[in-house]
Formats: C-alpha cells, structure tokens, sequence
C-alpha cells in the first residue's frame, strides 16, 4: 500500500466523518491490510480532521482489551485510536442524539500521564510511574460503517476504532492506594444496570494496556505525552443508545461518569 492509496483512503474516512456519513467498505486498492498501514492511514486521517476544523488530539483510546468486548467484537487483539478534544467531556457530557451514525456507550478506566512515554519497551511498572490520575470514563462509539461486522480489522483502527468521543470522571490522585484489578465497574441506562466487570478484565490489570499502546506508540515515533489521557478498554459490552438516554457509569474507588442524549 503506497503513500497515495494511504492517503486517498484517509481522505474518504475524513470525509465521512465530517459529513456524519455511513462508511462503506474501502476498494481493495485503498484499504490496509495490515495494522502498520492501518495506524499509518490513521495518523493521515487526524491531519486531515484537524485541518478540517475538527480540532486537536487530546487523548487515546484502546479497543479489544477485555474478553466482553474480544467476543463482542471477534477481535482478540488491542486496537488503538485517537481521541478529539472537542468530544472530550468533564464528569458530565450531553451529546446531540442525532450528531452519531448509531451512537453506543462503553464502561472503561481511563488514565492521565505526567510524564512522556517516548521511547523503549514498557511494563505495567515502567507505565505506572508517568500516571497521574485514574478516573471512571464512559467511551462514546459510534457505529459508522454499513456493516461493521464485515468489515477487517485494519480499516476500523483506520478510522479511530468506532470513537466519537468520552465522558470523563473526577481525577484520582491517590489511585495507588487502590489494586486496580479488582475495582469493579457497573454501567446503567436510565437507572437499569446493564453489565459489570472488572479492572482485572483489562489484560490482567489495566496498566498492562497502556504498557502496550506506549510501546507500540514509542516504535512508531508517536509517542504518548504528558498532559493526554488514555481510555484502556470497557468492562461491559458496547450498548447502543437512544435517544434521551442517561448512562451512568461508576467504578469503585474512581467515582462516576454521566452522559445524556
């Protein structure tokens, strides 16, 4: 896949995106194949939103890091995505119902570093020192594509992995005080629980997922930066939402999120 086909194909996920448009499968021509050239076609992708108007990077995502939502999904692999600051919301969001494709909502920790993460092989250790703040989030999807379940992997992490957006929770400070694997998360729709987990369910403790996305940010030359924010994957499986839905998200020791619609 040459620089031209990465490049037409950030172009028409762009596209989509700011037009709010359904995302159709890409030619073969102009589809990755693999995850290197969907990361590639990604980072095309944020320069083109941006220079859009859709504003700046301020955080990460990471898919598939739970067996809930490998099962959900049938990806057994971490996928990785970028986050806009514009759709970054503080304890409480409300989003426009009828901004989304089909919008959905997801149960995740997230974290934010205090200190680069920018070059090396890291450990759930190395990763913990550069962590400021844990927090319960809430990971706004949307499902943009005709037949998502038909689409490969690559394509999807070209396109930000399903992201539109967060909910994030009060900064906790004193997080070290808590054992991470056992915080257990709960996600309601209007009052109704709708599942659970653990912070276990995270590759084993959810540092580990961070551990992974700054290795394989250093090795691109893409470092993870203080000052961002990292969403290490949902407890509970992805629920679609209507509209006026309120989804209340709450982690032991990490307080809660909220989002209406």
């Amino acid at each position: 896949m040459d620089r031209r086909a990465r490049e037409t194909a950030a172009e028409i996920l762009a596209t989509a995106r700011l037009e709010r448009s359904v995302i159709t499968r890409l030619p073969s021509a102009i589809s990755p194949q693999t995850l290197s050239e969907a990361y590639d076609v990604q980072e095309m992708l944020h320069r083109h939103l941006t220079a859009a108007g859709h504003g700046a990077l301020a955080g990460h995502k990471i898919g598939c890091t739970t067996p809930v939502m490998q099962a959900f999904l049938d990806i057994p692999n971490p996928c990785a995505g970028g986050v806009f600051a514009p759709t970054v919301h503080d304890i409480e969001g409300r989003f426009p119902h009828a901004d989304f494709v089909h919008v959905g909502v997801e149960c995740e920790i997230a974290v934010q570093l205090g200190a680069d993460l920018d070059t090396g092989t890291y450990d759930r250790a190395d990763v913990g020192r550069a962590v400021a703040a844990v927090m319960a989030a809430i990971e706004v999807v949307d499902d943009r594509y005709d037949d998502y379940r038909g689409f490969a992997t690559p394509p999807l992490v070209a396109d930000d992995f399903f992201n539109a957006g967060c909910v994030l929770g009060a900064p906790v400070t004193d997080w070290r005080s808590l054992d991470l694997p056992v915080v257990a998360g709960r996600m309601a729709i209007d009052g109704r629980e709708i599942g659970r987990g653990v912070g276990g369910d995270i590759m084993g403790h959810p540092l580990e997922a961070l551990a992974w996305l700054a290795t394989m940010r250093a090795a691109r030359g893409t470092p993870l930066r203080a000052g961002e924010f990292v969403l290490l994957g949902s407890v509970v499986a992805t629920e679609w939402v209507e509209r006026g839905a309120v989804v209340e998200v709450e982690l032991d020791g990490l307080g809660v999120a909220r989002a209406v619609f």
